[in-house]
């Protein structure tokens, strides 16, 4: 604008002395060609000019644009200093009513917004709902595994795997349910083989005991008939009494003592005494029974005192009973030999005869209860079948092991292992570390078949 008055006052200058503008500027600013240059090409606004004696007015006549729209908004005074003339001078111009794309941009950034809000909340539903199903998922299948455990589906399980398992603590909840699971399903079945068992026992006490009191009632109605008028035939019948009675005796106190080794009322008196002497012991018990049958009856001990922490009383029914098998099976003239040796882990135990064998079949069942075999001898047929299942509780009890070799018309080799101390077996190791200078402890059976320790026992 100040070259348009400085082209419109020629050699004139646009002030004069006393601050007049140059009539000629005046004029060529309100020319029509000049007002559209300055508000419809240059502002898109109207224009207000003051200078100092005038003040010109351009009107804005053109069309908006596409995306315009007139705004009701004046701008404030911009004042322009003209210098390098002979008298400088201020322009003061103000601009109103202009075209703006802010109507527009105003509506695109509310539909943007309205946009994005609508994306964000359908991503924030889709995630809630991923979320809420990695939740849910995991803990439905809680529900449904609690309710098959408490239907009797022992084998359901809840999945733990990283793709299904949820956060690390439904993980973690996953893998205790399936721990305690796994415990009450491990209980069940220890529950239904002892009652498998409980109910075999009983069947087989049934079976046992009836053969005894079937002899002893037909012997009763014998002696009372003419029988019984016989001296010799009364003698026998009474005889023959006598020995089913003794049978039944021996067969309640191996049943009550089996019982009690199951049940765990047996304590065991653990002492640090020298093994030797309660095998000898043993061994001499033997030595008549051996000697009516003229067996050879031999004991090989160490020449050192072997220390071994066991029950007495019980390691030596362990050794009757396998020696008593041993003469019982063992056929006239034949012999049995005992040897007791060291090793690293304790003591060994060996127990050998010349006897009628055991089938390599009949091995793994001559621990089970009244289990004679299936060759029908009279020593098999004399016995009740329960010995060799009270060696292997008591030796599990002192936390040793049992073992046997054996083949038909050669002879049988049973074989006792017992650790040094039965304590090195118990869950808890504060007991093991106790000095032997403690005195004996006491113990009893487990269904681990380590010995329970009793620190506070008497020596």
């Amino acid at each position: 604008m100040a070259l348009v008055a400085e082209g419109a006052s020629g050699l004139r200058p646009v002030l004069d002395d006393e601050g007049v503008v140059d009539p000629a500027v005046i004029v060529e600013l309100n020319k029509s060609s000049q007002q559209r240059i300055l508000a419809d090409r240059l502002a898109k606004a109207d224009v207000r000019i003051r200078l100092v004696n005038g003040e010109i007015r351009a009107p804005l006549e053109t069309g908006a644009l596409a995306g315009q729209t007139r705004e009701p908004i004046t701008s404030d005074a911009i004042f322009y200093t003209v210098g390098g003339t002979l008298v400088p001078y201020v322009v003061e111009v103000t601009l109103s009513n202009p075209y703006t794309y802010r109507a527009t941009a105003a509506a695109t950034t509310t539909g943007l917004l309205a946009i994005v809000g609508i994306v964000a909340l359908a991503v924030s539903v889709v995630a809630a709902a991923a979320l809420a199903r990695r939740f849910t998922t995991p803990l439905r299948r809680l529900t449904e595994a609690s309710r098959g455990l408490a239907e009797g589906d022992l084998a359901r399980r809840v999945p733990t795997d990283a793709e299904t398992a949820g956060s690390i603590e439904l993980t973690d909840l996953a893998l205790q349910f399936n721990a305690m699971a796994d415990r009450v399903q491990e209980s069940v079945e220890i529950i239904r083989r002892d009652r498998d068992r409980s109910r075999d026992f009983l069947a087989d006490v049934s079976h046992e005991l009836r053969t005894p009191i079937a002899a002893l009632r037909t012997f009763n109605d014998l002696l009372k008939e003419r029988a019984g008028e016989d001296p010799e035939a009364r003698a026998e019948f009474l005889e023959s009494s006598g020995v089913q009675l003794e049978r039944l005796d021996w067969l309640a106190q191996n049943l009550l003592e089996l019982s009690k080794l199951d049940s765990g009322l047996v304590l065991l008196d653990l002492r640090p005494d020298d093994l030797r002497a309660t095998v000898e012991q043993a061994v001499e018990q033997a030595e008549a029974a051996a000697r009516r049958r003229a067996l050879d009856l031999t004991l090989h001990l160490p020449e050192h005192p072997l220390r071994v922490r066991h029950d007495p009383v019980r390691m030596g029914q362990v050794v009757a009973n396998l020696v008593g098998n041993a003469i019982k099976f063992t056929p006239r003239g034949g012999r049995i030999a005992v040897d007791v040796t060291a090793i690293q882990e304790g003591a060994q135990i060996v127990v050998t005869d010349t006897g009628v064998g055991i089938d390599a079949a009949e091995l793994p069942r001559i621990w089970d209860r009244f289990y004679r075999g299936t060759q029908a001898n009279e020593a098999r047929g004399s016995g009740s079948g329960l010995g060799l299942a009270i060696v292997r509780s008591i030796v599990d009890m002192h936390g040793g092991t049992v073992a046997v070799e054996s083949r038909p018309s050669a002879g049988s080799t049973f074989t006792v292992t017992l650790p040094r101390d039965p304590r090195s077996t118990d869950p808890h190791p504060a007991a093991a570390e106790r000095d032997e200078a403690d005195g004996p402890l006491m113990a009893d059976s487990s269904s681990s078949g380590a010995p329970r320790l009793n620190p506070d026992a008497a020596a």
